[in-house]
């Protein structure tokens, strides 16, 4: 190991990855309200551990004063998505972005690994504003289906066990399994509408229940108990039926009677 300090070498590393989490969570958060569906299911960031990019540069003969240009992972963001054709959506966001600048893409679905690996992978280049001024630095991000992921995970625990060196037995029975994940994926895909319109229809449940209760406890606030006692009994009976539309003329109601007490409040 050189004699660098590895605590100021990782920090720009370590603020682009936070940076950019922020940045795609924020981009869920939005296209949510957009669209009432996003793509990104949610959002993780890693630094490469110092052995990680020490093993890494010598496997690919990168100088030690070379590490910022030849080890383009050290900044790592992975982004997971419910569908596969959510994967090039995402891309193509953040292939718009101006943020960022777009190095290379993979695409490791289409072209899928040996091993059977599946992901698609961007390196960008971010700006960070450290306190000795402006740097770039290289970050990939790594866009996946949790099925992807799932098996992902699992091949890359195996492969530290066995120091990149998996027995043939075990390699057949990854490519298997990856196999049974894309077609996994490619079934899900199938039933997207389906899945979409049940995910729809659960948020929407839950929502009028959110706004009925809430509702109940805005009446307790103005001291309208026996207006509240009786919409909660009310709520009880329409939940216990599942009767959702019932709870939406029930919510209409509770906002007549909060509006009223409003005004109640106001001219006291």
């Amino acid at each position: 190991m050189d004699g660098r300090d590895w605590s100021l070498f990782l920090q720009p590393y370590e603020q682009a990855v936070e940076e950019l989490k922020v940045k795609f969570k924020t981009m869920r958060t939005e296209l949510k309200l957009r669209e009432a569906y996003a793509p990104i299911e949610f959002v993780t960031g890693r630094v490469k551990k110092i052995s990680s990019i020490l093993e890494k540069a010598k496997r690919l003969n990168v100088p030690p004063d070379q590490l910022d240009a030849g080890i383009e992972d050290i900044a790592g963001i992975r982004i997971m998505c419910q569908f596969v054709d959510d994967i090039y959506r995402v891309a193509a966001l953040i292939r718009n972005r101006k943020d960022l600048e777009l190095v290379y893409e993979k695409d490791y679905i289409t072209n899928y690994k040996d091993s059977g690996y599946r992901s698609y992978h961007i390196i960008v280049k971010y700006p960070v504003q450290t306190a000795l001024g402006y740097k770039e630095v290289l970050a990939e991000i790594q866009i996946r289906t949790l099925a992807m992921n799932f098996w992902a995970t699992i091949e890359h625990s195996l492969n530290y066990k066995f120091k990149e060196s998996l027995p043939e037995d075990v390699k057949g029975r990854l490519k298997k399994a990856a196999e049974a994940a894309f077609l996994l994926d490619t079934e899900m895909t199938s039933i997207r509408m389906e899945i979409l319109d049940a995910q729809t229809e659960f948020e929407e449940h839950s929502n009028i229940v959110t706004k009925v209760l809430s509702g109940i406890q805005n009446l307790y606030f103005y001291h309208r108990v026996r207006e509240a006692a009786h919409y909660q009994m009310k709520f009880n009976e329409l939940f216990e039926q599942e009767d959702y539309f019932g709870l939406q003329a029930l919510s209409a109601d509770i906002q007549s009677s909060i509006g009223k007490a409003k005004k109640s409040s106001d001219q006291d």
